[in-house]
């Protein structure tokens, strides 16, 4: 009697599929000397990618309006309150890497990013101080970034800016944002 010993085909790794709809803010304010700052988050270490700087926003909520996300997202991420909101741009990142074990995570995140003012809270030229709102979420920082010190699109080290950030660095000048870039 004999056997087959031929090998069976070798299963085709796991895939994790992930779309998400997010809404970004893009909020540029010029201080006290017109020197124009971006607000960026930092990521927590809950979060990923720990430690990177991203816009202030996030998710969209099933059934909720992104106009709502993102007024939302920045109050919990930044503790400012938009005053006015206007989608901008559309960003697009398609991701797939190895994940946890032997699964691959195909992610594809669709960015709605919205120019944003926020409320004065002591008047022009005073940038109001951000804080975060939501403890033990993915944010851990919010601050403002003067726009001279952002390194260019593609020049920024791994762990530095998340793509998004980067595209809109490389768009605002076309993007008509308060602050005057």
């Amino acid at each position: 009697m004999s056997q087959d010993h031929r090998d069976a085909p070798s299963a085709a790794p796991e895939v994790h599929r992930t779309q998400r709809l997010g809404a970004y803010a893009v909020v540029v304010r010029p201080d006290a000397e017109g020197v124009p700052h971006l607000l960026l988050t930092r990521i927590s270490s809950i979060g990923y990618p720990p430690g990177w700087w991203a816009l202030p926003g996030g998710g969209v909520d099933h059934g909720e309006s992104p106009h709502d996300a993102v007024v939302r997202e920045l109050r919990e991420e930044t503790g400012l309150v938009a005053r006015t909101q206007r989608l901008i741009d559309v960003h697009s990142v398609h991701v797939v890497a190895q994940g946890r074990g032997d699964a691959y995570e195909d992610y594809h995140g669709v960015h709605l990013l919205y120019a944003v003012e926020v409320e004065d809270v002591e008047g022009p030229g005073v940038l109001p101080e951000p804080f975060v709102v939501e403890i033990d979420g993915t944010t851990d920082l919010a601050q403002w970034i003067r726009l001279d010190t952002l390194p260019p699109k593609g020049s920024a080290a791994p762990g530095e800016l998340l793509p998004a950030v980067e595209h809109v660095l490389d768009r605002l000048a076309d993007y008509d944002v308060a602050g005057g870039v």
